[in-house]
């Protein structure tokens, strides 16, 4: 282990050596395999997996049905007739229609078809331990297929091949679809998984390897699924059912409200983010460690762009005047979201490339918009005796979660760009805190585990959780 002196110093004056010592790869060892079970275990990953797709249809129905105010039987005699009336409107305005299908299918395939054939940037991923070390190549070419995305579907709203509004029009209906594809998806890469052997860190429990997943890396070709997934399809379907609610108001009042407008923006900022910085999600605890199954498919698939938009179905179908803000709080509303995005996009950048600082990567993208200090040159780390380094410069001098506080924050302003009209587009927030909470939980876990008391130096040094001088 180097001196207390020398595990402090910036990287220039450090020794260059980054790999795992022979105990980290012990522990590696260890980590790389089922512990215990989280999400409450067996029952508790069924209870996720049945629940939430009913909550996000209770959700839809309280919106777009009941003045997106939540609806309750209202007598235990009731109770019958409540449940006869959700199942109505699920059958008739959420049926998976074959216009629905072909919508979600087509950009499905249409994605797919551009991260094979559109050039890209080859980023390299962290050492794997599962694969004795060796890293992955990635093809980061999302934002040049983000970029033709939008020029198509400008072309296609504009010569009416295929109205934008189509897709509010259709939201219920898109919605069971994503639901389908994410169930079938996940329990059919479980049973491929088993066939060909690829499964990795299993329980034995059936259900809680369908939720957590059996592959870590899978694969077509060129295309790391774990990757596409995560930025290809929630955040461009998020970003154009913002726009699709903003056609629709356009449509009905000959103007777009402030309220829209934002909610195009934020949902612009962070598919571009996604984008402009892909080369980074290789470096990210989810290509590294997280397994593709349940929890990742069928949320990004699904969960993500038909619950985080709460507050875009509000405003398609309710006048303008319920949620009408003064000037004021309009200038309050877009600085907070970014401040917030600038936090959170600098972050990610600092603790990313420093990763890739420390495997000898030194040229960076230059994609649009680079933020100032997105970068820490000869940042301060402390070397740890697992053979890793954890980044305490920069944002990350004064939290351990700098990009969990600013990214929570930026999903409050989702719900608040409504103000008091519906409680529905808070839940992003509220469900939001709680994954980032179980996350961090998870994590420092891991980490006390694999630092030991290195990671012990680590809470010291940054002592604040989320927020400096407060947790």
């Amino acid at each position: 282990m180097s001196s207390e002196t020398d595990r402090l110093l910036p990287r220039s004056q450090s020794s260059s050596g980054s790999g795992p010592s022979d105990e980290g790869k012990k522990v590696d060892q260890k980590l790389d395999s089922h512990l215990q079970y989280e999400f409450g275990g067996p029952w508790g990953v069924l209870a996720i997996m049945t629940g939430f797709p009913i909550l996000m249809y209770y959700f839809w129905i309280c919106l777009v049905f009941y003045d997106g105010q939540l609806t309750f039987p209202s007598s235990v005699d009731d109770i019958g007739p409540f449940f006869g009336r959700m199942w109505a409107h699920i059958a008739q305005d959420a049926n998976p229609t074959w216009y629905a299908w072909s919508i979600y299918g087509g950009l499905m395939v249409f994605e797919l078809a551009l991260a094979w054939i559109v050039p890209g940037y080859m980023q390299e991923g962290l050492p794997v331990p599962s694969l004795g070390y060796k890293t992955l190549m990635y093809k980061c070419n999302a934002l040049g297929c983000i970029y033709i995305t939008w020029a198509t579907a400008a072309v296609l709203h504009y010569f009416h091949i295929f109205r934008l509004t189509e897709i509010i029009d259709n939201l219920g209906h898109l919605m069971t679809v994503a639901m389908i594809v994410g169930v079938t998806v996940s329990f059919g890469m479980y049973f491929l998984t088993i066939a060909t052997g690829k499964q990795i860190r299993m329980s034995g429990n059936f259900i809680y390897d369908v939720f957590m997943g059996a592959m870590l890396n899978p694969r077509i070709g060129p295309i790391d699924m774990k990757m596409w997934l995560e930025v290809r399809i929630p955040w461009v379907l998020v970003f154009f059912i913002a726009v699709s609610g903003a056609c629709k108001q356009y449509e009905q009042y000959g103007y777009v409200t402030p309220n829209m407008a934002f909610m195009c923006l934020a949902t612009w900022l962070y598919l571009n983010a996604c984008g402009k910085a892909e080369e980074c999600i290789p470096q990210t605890w989810d290509m590294y460690h997280e397994k593709w199954g349940f929890l990742v498919i069928f949320w990004n698939f699904a969960g993500v762009p038909f619950s985080y938009i709460y507050s875009v179905i509000y405003m398609a179908t309710h006048d303008p005047s319920k949620y009408r803000f003064s000037t004021p709080v309009y200038v309050a509303l877009f600085t907070t979201l970014l401040v917030a995005y600038y936090i959170w996009d600098s972050s990610m950048s600092q603790k990313s490339r420093f990763k890739m600082q420390i495997q000898g990567i030194t040229t960076f993208r230059n994609a649009f918009p680079q933020l100032p200090h997105g970068t820490v040159t000869n940042p301060k780390f402390i070397q740890t005796a697992h053979g890793n380094r954890l980044l305490i410069d920069g944002w990350w001098a004064y939290s351990r979660k700098p990009n969990y506080v600013a990214d929570w924050i930026m999903s409050l302003t989702w719900g608040l760009c409504i103000g008091t009209a519906s409680p529905i587009p808070y839940f992003y927030s509220v469900f939001f805190i709680a994954v980032l909470v179980h996350r961090v939980g998870r994590d420092f876990e891991r980490c006390a585990v694999k630092y030991g008391k290195d990671w012990e130096e680590y809470c010291k040094v940054v002592p604040w959780m989320f927020i400096p001088y407060v947790y």
